[in-house]
């Protein structure tokens, strides 16, 4: 129905920068919601943050100010562009896809985000 694949992580010093993306491919006139969430080693997955068909945004309190999410509707691409990144943005990054028609949520496998000098 919907598949997620995500790019774009890897190593990165504080303060640095990345940008992730997540291509869609599928059913993607059945998505409502595509969004980020992340996962750090001995926690739980987190929202990070999602955007609507509209275009509306919402972010998590620990990121705002600092990432940006956005799509790209041609491509079926969503991006996560990540500034200022602290040693406490480390986590495996997640994209994901609701769709109420389906009645589901679809991820993408993950990306691995380091922060470390």
């Amino acid at each position: 129905q919907v598949q997620l694949v995500e790019s774009g992580g890897g190593l990165v010093q504080p303060g640095g920068s990345l940008r992730l993306s997540c291509a869609a491919s599928g059913s993607m006139f059945r998505i409502n919601v595509m969004g980020w969430y992340r996962q750090a080693p001995g926690k739980e997955r987190v929202l990070v943050a999602t955007i609507t068909n509209g275009g509306g945004t919402n972010y998590a309190d620990s990121v705002k100010g600092r990432f940006t999410i956005s799509r790209d509707n041609a491509k079926n691409t969503v991006y996560l562009q990540m500034n200022s990144l602290k040693p406490e943005d480390t986590a495996v990054y997640y994209c994901y896809a609701d769709s109420a028609f389906y009645g589901s949520r679809y991820w993408g496998q993950g990306t691995q985000v380091t922060v470390s000098s």
